[in-house]
Formats: C-alpha cells, structure tokens, sequence
C-alpha cells in the first residue's frame, strides 16, 4: 500500500513529528511504502477559488508551487495520513492550505486510487481539536467516503502504541 502523510507541523522534533514516526517505522516494516512531506517547508499558496482546475484545467491547479509534488504523491496513494498540532481548534493553518488545495483533485469526487485516511492531532489541551475532527470527519470520511483508519491524539493512552498497531493492520 501507498501512504501519503501530510505533517502540517513547523516542529520537526515536536510530538506531532513523533507520531508519524512510529506510524511511519511500523507501516514500512509491514511493507508499506510511506512518503512524508513536511508542508510548513514547501511553498503551498492558498486556493485562489478561481475554477480554472473544474474549466480550462480539467482538475489541474492554475498555481505552479510545491502543491505539484503533493498531488502526484496523492495520485498514487492508497491511504492519506494528516498530521497537525492544533492552533485554534483547528489543523495547522499550513496544513489546512494544502487541504483547500486538495478541491481542483478531490472535487467532486477522488478519481484516484484513494481509499482510506487517518488523522493524528497534537495539542496542550485534551478536547481542543472540534474543528480538525469535524473537518475529518466532514470532509474525508462523509464527504469522500473515505475508510476510517483512526483519529489519534497525543491526549490518548498509549497513542504511540495505537498507531503503531493501526500501522501494522492495514
């Protein structure tokens, strides 16, 4: 399987980096192939909401920035794994642009190889994070009918022991 892990965290030594990780060790160990990129270093400009990807683009993003190497990792994955802190209830703000971006290859419905998500959340407060769950939820369960392959905090017991099962099973 083909996973694509999106770390929306600035940290590289952060807890949110220590989860993906043990994800990252158990899933490759199983086999997997997993790729992470770091999106608080690449240059991901926000959706300009202009239409050209559902026009002129047909599903092509008119904005030629480091989003190009995400979307041919997601063309190619089988399972997306979205890792942030929380900042205002919510994903990191880097990570949140490069979701928005996600509307020129996910709209109306992924004609990719897509099939499963999971989510891993970071933060100094247990029951902080309404709106990544709801964005989770929403957004890749719901709305792309994605598989749940979990929502993981770091307020869990044992979180790292989790993720690294739920690395090992898939």
């Amino acid at each position: 399987m083909r996973i694509l892990v999106l770390n929306g965290s600035p940290h590289p030594e952060g807890n949110t980096s220590k989860m993906i990780a043990v994800f990252r060790a158990s899933a490759e160990n199983a086999g997997h192939d997993v790729a992470v990129i770091d999106v608080c270093s690449k240059n991901i400009r926000g959706c300009l909401a202009c239409e050209y990807c559902h026009g002129k683009g047909q599903g092509q993003c008119i904005q030629k920035d480091d989003m190009q190497e995400v979307y041919a990792l997601l063309r190619e994955a089988d399972m997306l794994v979205l890792a942030s802190p929380i900042y205002y209830h919510n994903l990191s703000g880097q990570l949140k642009c490069a979701i928005d971006r996600f509307y020129s290859v996910l709209y109306p419905k992924a004609q990719m190889r897509l099939r499963k998500v999971a989510m891993f959340l970071s933060s100094g407060d247990a029951g902080m994070d309404i709106g990544a769950r709801f964005s989770f939820e929403g957004d890749f369960l719901d709305y792309l009918g994605l598989e749940n392959m979990g929502l993981y905090t770091n307020h869990q017991t044992n979180v790292l022991e989790q993720i690294a099962a739920m690395a090992e099973r898939l």
